[in-house]
């Protein structure tokens, strides 16, 4: 293992567990990634300097919503936002998508309008336009994609009709790995006026977003995927749309005064966050951003590259073995089948080796059974996992094969 290996690795506890008696080879993290001490560290602070944020003067209070926005400065700066008022809290991308859907519907969706997403979405980012569409009395259309798992981006023009009210798609599939073209798609949709959502989920972990750069409307995204704790997602929007969309939800902190005879709203971003905040979870963003900071250096970058060409050539090697998501631009993650063998058994054999690989449908089951599968075998990595578990990896999932043919 190389030192700058070691000294990344060192930042993360968990990776020095062991499994059922083998050192630990972690390949889920397009699940969640595993926080680094910092993160941890910020979470006992939080706790004991615990007190709601935003509403008392006292200096607990105080204390805890200075962490809590440094959280979303953080942010703003890591994606080049705006204003801090353009960065809106939530609990994750599900949470994201749901708030847009739910307050663009609203106001921009009618019967007979239509909502283009792509074949290769996520079900929070399908689900909850499919729930809004049902409502409205829209459609929702699909992008295709082709063999390879890309877009037809040939057949874009042909989709971007006037009656598209948005365009909501995902920066890089969960199950494919694939970047898209997402830069050409919004400047296309926005030559005809359409809005566009992008689900960066998998996204912002792999690369420096600019959302000015961009010029999405809509990017949102997980922290729990960015090294940062549970239950924290991010909203970023354009602020004029945020401030044009109706409220979502409700309650304390997202009023700017309340009367029996009505009620007026926050302003940004407090507009979209109702209720007492995930505090706790959301000071972890400062710690999560740093660290992934660190891990953009070209040094550890290109480390990543070393192991994607590894797993790429040795996966190709295995008799019975398909890929899906081929493309030059791809993060490092791999899903896969093997002829008669059933995805779960591979999973579960390989976990008893150390080895942990997420099987089964991973959120996108019309994606999955698009390709004639009933489930697949993911491999995902970050910076932190190793060469070396890229070996250990292969070897188990040899071994499981053997075993299981």
């Amino acid at each position: 293992m190389d030192r700058i290996s070691e000294e990344l690795r060192k930042e993360f506890p968990i990776l020095s567990k062991t499994v059922y008696g083998k050192p630990l080879v972690y390949f889920d993290n397009a699940a969640t990634s595993q926080k680094p001490q910092a993160v941890i560290d910020m979470i006992h602070t939080m706790t004991m300097t615990n007190a709601n944020v935003h509403r008392a003067v006292h200096k607990l209070s105080a204390d805890c919503t200075d962490y809590y926005e440094a959280g979303r400065i953080a942010v703003k700066n890591f994606i080049n936002a705006k204003s801090r008022s353009e960065v809106i809290f939530t609990s994750g991308t599900t949470a994201s998508i749901n708030l847009v859907a739910s307050s663009f519907s609203e106001k921009y969706l009618k019967e007979g309008d239509e909502v283009l997403v792509s074949q290769a979405e996520h079900h929070s980012n399908l689900v909850p336009w499919q729930i809004v569409c049902k409502k409205k009395g829209a459609s929702l259309k699909f992008l295709p994609i082709d063999n390879n798992g890309q877009w037809r981006m040939d057949l874009l023009e042909s989709y971007l009709t006037e009656k598209v009210k948005i365009v909501a798609m995902n920066h890089i599939s969960n199950v494919l790995g694939v970047i898209n073209p997402i830069k050409d798609l919004i400047k296309k949709a926005h030559k005809h006026n359409i809005p566009v959502l992008i689900d960066g989920a998998q996204g912002i972990v792999h690369g420096k977003i600019d959302v000015q750069d961009l010029d999405c409307d809509f990017y949102v995204f997980s922290g729990h995927k960015l090294y940062a704790a549970t239950g924290t997602g991010i909203l970023y929007g354009k602020e004029k749309l945020l401030e044009d969309l109706p409220v979502y939800m409700g309650g304390g902190d997202m009023v700017n005064t309340v009367k029996f005879s009505g009620t007026t709203y926050a302003d940004l971003p407090l507009k979209f966050e109702a209720g007492t905040p995930n505090f706790i979870a959301g000071a972890t963003w400062t710690p999560a951003i740093e660290m992934a900071l660190k891990v953009i250096d070209s040094k550890v970058a290109s480390r990543v590259d070393v192991m994607t060409d590894y797993l790429n050539k040795s996966l190709s090697k295995i008799d019975g073995i398909k890929i899906y998501g081929k493309s030059e631009h791809k993060i490092p993650l791999f899903s896969f089948s093997v002829k008669g063998v059933h995805h779960q058994d591979i999973a579960m054999l390989m976990d008893k080796m150390g080895v942990a690989v997420r099987s089964g449908l991973m959120c996108a089951e019309p994606l999955i059974n698009h390709f004639g599968e009933t489930g697949l075998v993911r491999a995902s990595l970050l910076p932190y996992n190793t060469l070396e578990e890229c070996e250990i990896f292969m070897n188990s999932l040899k071994r499981a094969i053997r075993m299981l043919r």
